[in-house]
């Protein structure tokens, strides 16, 4: 679906909360997704905030698939589970302080599939865009507090 037309934005309507639905929408990357609960889109400014969101390269996720994959974390389930092998790959590349480029070279693929990988590993480690956080950062110490 992503290959085929990479400028079209996607905004998903759905009745189901499973992180699964929305990983699968987010595997290809993050930008120009969003998926909302329709239990959530009874305000119309919700819904105009997700297209202009999606318009603009970016992407939203409704909090409660975000709470279900924060539970589904706490419950014992490593988020780091979720990540394909080169998401692996590329989040240990990062966690040693390479930058996409850096990253991009040692695996031998083009920084865009570079940030594709993360933006997927910041949608499964459920790490949302905002003022407060740095995702990148974030998804490094989520990492490294697997190791021990």
């Amino acid at each position: 679906m992503a290959g085929a037309a990479p400028d079209v934005g996607v905004v998903v309507l759905s009745q189901y909360d499973e992180p699964e639905y929305v990983l699968a929408l987010l595997d290809a990357g993050s930008a120009r997704r969003a998926y909302l609960l329709k239990e959530s889109v009874s305000d119309p400014d919700r819904l105009a905030a997700a297209v202009r969101a999606v318009a603009g390269g970016g992407s939203l996720v409704d909090p409660k698939v975000v709470e279900r994959l924060v539970a589904a974390r706490g419950r014992g389930r490593s988020p780091l589970a979720w990540l394909t092998a080169r998401e692996r790959e590329v989040l240990e590349a990062m966690a040693g302080g390479m930058s996409n480029a850096a990253v991009a070279a040692k695996l031998r693929i083009g920084t865009r599939a570079v940030e594709k990988h993360i933006n997927s590993i910041f949608a499964k480690l459920g790490l949302v865009e905002d003022d407060r956080t740095h995702r990148r950062v974030q998804a490094v110490l989520t990492f490294l507090s697997e190791l021990g």
